[in-house]
């Protein structure tokens, strides 16, 4: 579950600082991301 969370944030993550984001904005990506894949991995 830890790797899944973990991909799933980098993937959201890396795109928007390679699209010029701000660190805050590309870290704001990435944590929502990992929240919504540890909300849908635990109530599945």
């Amino acid at each position: 579950m830890v790797v899944v969370t973990l991909s799933a944030a980098v993937a959201a993550g890396k795109p928007a600082r390679l699209d010029g984001a701000t660190h805050p904005a590309a870290f704001t990506r990435a944590a929502a991301a990992f929240g919504a894949v540890v909300k849908a991995l635990t109530s599945a």
